[in-house]
């Protein structure tokens, strides 16, 4: 059976990964600064993260949502209490587009009203209401094309209050910082407004932090920068370093009916030891500090090196955009093919950085030498 067609492939093929690098099967050794897109937050194959899942998966690896999982309760107690968030309730799924799906679905269930506002560029998932949440015409289906969405400019207010005031919003949902859009960074203002906007009017604001989230940004979700308390939260990517997992954190004001949201992987043994062990190492080993102390290092070794081709650097803690004057396409592959280095890319000019949260500073001084290195 031959596979599908998804992606572009880089001829190499990763076998082994330890920490902030990983190698190929001929041997070859890279620094990894694009995490599995995200993925990677307390580096590969960390050896309490290997324990907790054998140990789980020699004992139980799954059972039925209809029994309970001790497990699934120590992840909500360790994700409040690092997040700040421990009065939320929390729902496990197995993705990214599955947190907005239901996230969506649950604000429609609140409001009974069916229009979203989102934003210019997001990107927040393939499945139905979250491919049509994205604004990328090229992955929206006809079926998935229902003319429920009103797209509007990142960090602008007035634009927002004018469909907010209209009455009719069932929600908003804005990327703590977008990803796919090139590390578009909104307002603190910007999101300031929304908050209070959609209080007014009883659209239920939705923050996407599946890549913006979990210590990436340097704080625990990156719209904790503006000190708001969105009705919902989504997250993936770094909360199972690897493992497919994903979550809805719940405002205390919803009361679901039974029977309104349901799965069957989500939450289920393996996951929870996964999360659980990220949760652990991020704590034990500082890695949210450590994403704003190496984040801020990168940031300001870009910008005061005044590199050519770079137009404008963005980000927050270890989610960093590279926009250029040059297709990024070059400048990637000479990093990946001659330096041996791992970045992502967004749009058409950015390069992207997301490596796992553990990277010591050693690694991001050596980034910088190389990235000079292919630019001059």
């Amino acid at each position: 059976m031959k596979l599908f067609d998804v992606y572009s492939l880089f001829d190499i093929n990763i076998v082994k990964g330890k920490g902030c690098r990983v190698w190929d099967d001929k041997g070859q050794e890279y620094l990894d600064l694009y995490g599995g897109h995200a993925v990677i937050s307390i580096g590969h194959a960390h050896p309490h993260y290997v324990k907790r899942i054998s140990e789980q998966v020699a004992t139980l690896g799954f059972y039925s949502n209809s029994v309970i999982n001790g497990l699934q309760q120590q992840v909500a107690d360790g994700l409040g209490r690092l997040s700040g968030y421990d009065d939320y309730q929390l729902f496990f799924i197995n993705s990214g587009a599955e947190a907005n799906e239901n996230a969506l679905k649950l604000a429609s269930f609140h409001t009974g009203k069916t229009r979203v506002i989102a934003f210019n560029k997001a990107f927040h998932g393939r499945t139905s209401l979250a491919v049509e949440v994205t604004n990328n015409p090229k992955i929206v289906a006809p079926i998935n094309d229902n003319g429920h969405v009103t797209f509007l400019p990142l960090n602008d207010v007035e634009a927002a209050r004018r469909e907010l005031e209209k009455g009719d919003v069932c929600a908003v949902i804005v990327e703590g910082i977008q990803g796919v859009g090139g590390i578009q960074v909104p307002e603190a203002s910007f999101l300031q407004a929304l908050s209070d906007l959609c209080k007014q009017t009883g659209a239920v604001l939705i923050a996407d932090e599946i890549q913006s989230g979990y210590g990436r940004s340097g704080k625990f979700f990156a719209h904790q920068y503006a000190g708001i308390r969105p009705d919902i939260i989504t997250v993936a990517k770094g909360i199972g370093n690897g493992f497919p997992m994903g979550a809805v954190l719940i405002s205390p004001e919803f009361i679901p009916a039974k029977g309104q949201l349901g799965t069957t992987f989500g939450g289920n043994h393996l996951a929870c030891s996964a999360a659980l062990a990220v949760l652990e190492v991020m704590e034990q080993e500082h890695l949210v500090e450590n994403a704003a102390k190496v984040g801020a290092f990168l940031m300001e070794g870009l910008q005061d090196m005044n590199l050519p081709h770079v137009k404008e650097i963005r980000g927050r803690g270890l989610m960093i955009g590279i926009e250029l004057d040059v297709p990024y396409k070059d400048v990637r592959n000479r990093l990946l093919f001659d330096e041996h280095v791992f970045t992502g890319c967004a749009g058409t000019n950015t390069l992207r950085l997301l490596p796992p949260l553990c990277i010591p500073m050693d690694d991001a001084a050596l980034f910088l030498q190389k990235i000079k290195k292919v630019l001059e």
